[in-house]
């Protein structure tokens, strides 16, 4: 049986909302909106960057279609994650959570994490593995699923 999974762009989505309604008396501040804005850029490269890459290899974007995939990509923000796109969607949400100065803004962006990590990407990974096989699980070896020391290694080659 498998699980049910709820669209990423709508958990992002109803992320926003719950972030919205949890910093509504937060005040930005020079300050966390200068680092929100750096958060943002950073996070927007990851995102539109893996769109693109993802696009000039053929393949699905598509995060419903998993089994549709037909390239294994592994340049550019693929170099340092493993999911760019959903990193790029957390980094988005935090940056709103940091200009805000809200730590109840940055609780939704826990739970997206977390069901995207369990329950969106899990089910990628698995088609990846089919359709590449020891090519995808060397490439997981050396990438990680998230952002880790490993990344930073990688961005500075």
């Amino acid at each position: 049986m498998s699980v049910p999974r709820v669209p990423p762009l709508l958990l992002t989505g109803i992320a926003a909302i719950l972030q919205a309604v949890g910093a509504r008396r937060s005040a930005p501040t020079r300050a966390s909106l200068a680092g929100a804005a750096a958060l943002a850029a950073g996070s927007a490269w990851m995102l539109t960057g893996s769109v693109a890459r993802f696009r000039q290899q053929d393949t699905t974007v598509n995060p419903v279609e998993v089994d549709r995939v037909s390239a294994l990509v592994e340049t550019g923000p693929y170099r340092l994650t493993r999911n760019p796109m959903y990193v790029g969607m957390a980094g988005l949400l935090l940056a709103h959570a940091v200009g805000r100065r809200s730590w109840t803004a940055g609780l939704p962006v826990v739970l997206y994490v977390g069901m995207i990590d369990r329950l969106q990407i899990p089910a990628e990974e698995q088609a990846l593995r089919v359709a590449f096989g020891s090519d995808y699980d060397a490439y997981a070896r050396r990438v990680p699923r998230w952002l880790d020391l490993r990344s930073l290694r990688r961005r500075s080659r």
